[in-house]
């Protein structure tokens, strides 16, 4: 079972919303954005400090509309947010230690969406190091071990979860060694989600119930976007040419872009004044898409109108 339910209402104005944007972006495939939205309506469960047990959050029913939702998908650096989660259930459980480097790591996979720091965390929750190829052996011990993350997100029983991978590091030139064996000759194993996948995972942590009630609310601090004080530099920071690069000063964003030469995601939890809050990740591929810092603003200003009429 999907997590939320779809509703005539909310299908209605999905829809909507897609035609709008073909119409917009004539170029743009049918089969180049894949697009979850949920839409929190009073009584608001969300972002309330972790005020719900799990049990009560999972049972509490929400609405949202999904368009290619089960689409496995390159997803960029929006992977880091699995692996956020993973860690933070790693220190919670005594699996791990955190410590300074770890803390900066972590700030930097998401609040800059690093590379680099995402390689550290990486190595720290699966016990693997980058390096020279490996004999058979070593090799199909390591590549167990890497893919510990997947067993935890198998292990929580979520149907959304059952199709993802997220075992792979994020590169900027690509991997080398024993991580360029280990994607495949064809890159068969490269990361794959869906943005039903990435919906359930950022509506647990919204919830409060990601990990922890504290753990969560941590998590939250790190995907804070601040919209009053954006840098200039506006490739790098994840909301000019993204979700959030339509929203007024006095929204609140907390979100976690990808891009790569061949595709272009984000997927935010937006609270506007005196609306419902909702959940929204899109994605889109295709090198023209990719290039496009357009689509995802676009999609975003739409579905913010339609949430100002409900």
């Amino acid at each position: 079972m999907i997590f939320f339910n779809k509703d005539e209402q909310l299908e209605n104005l999905g829809n909507g919303i897609l035609d709008a944007t073909w119409a917009e972006f004539p170029t743009l495939a049918r089969n180049q954005i894949a697009l979850t939205w949920v839409v929190y309506d009073p009584p608001v469960l969300v972002n309330t400090g972790g005020a719900l047990t799990p049990n009560a959050f999972w049972d509490h029913p929400v609405r949202g509309f999904t368009y290619r939702g089960v689409e496995r998908i390159y997803p960029a650096s929006v992977v880091k947010l699995f692996y956020l989660v993973a860690v933070n259930e790693w220190l919670e459980k005594g699996m791990i230690q955190t410590y300074k480097e770890l803390e900066r790591a972590l700030r930097d996979m998401i609040v800059d969406s690093s590379n680099d720091a995402t390689s550290l965390v990486v190595d720290i929750i699966s016990g693997t190091t980058s390096g020279a190829e490996l004999p058979m052996g070593p090799f199909e011990t390591w590549k167990y071990q890497r893919n510990i993350v997947n067993r935890y997100y198998q292990s929580l029983g979520w149907e959304e979860m059952q199709t993802i991978n997220v075992c792979q590091k994020t590169w900027g030139d690509g991997p080398y060694g024993r991580e360029r064996a280990f994607v495949g000759e064809l890159l068969e194993n490269r990361n794959m989600v869906t943005t039903n996948a990435i919906a359930r995972l950022l509506h647990s942590i919204v919830g409060g119930v990601a990990v922890s009630s504290g753990r969560s609310q941590a998590m939250m601090a790190l995907l804070k976007r601040n919209l009053n004080d954006l840098p200039p530099d506006g490739e790098e920071n994840q909301v000019t040419g993204f979700l959030g690069g339509v929203l007024t000063e006095n929204a609140q964003i907390w979100s976690k872009a990808g891009w790569t030469s061949q595709v272009r995601h984000d997927a935010a939890y937006i609270e506007i004044p005196d609306q419902r809050p909702y959940l929204l990740v899109v994605f889109t591929e295709g090198k023209a898409q990719a290039k496009s810092r357009a689509i995802l603003p676009f999609v975003s200003q739409l579905v913010a109108q339609v949430i100002a009429s409900l």
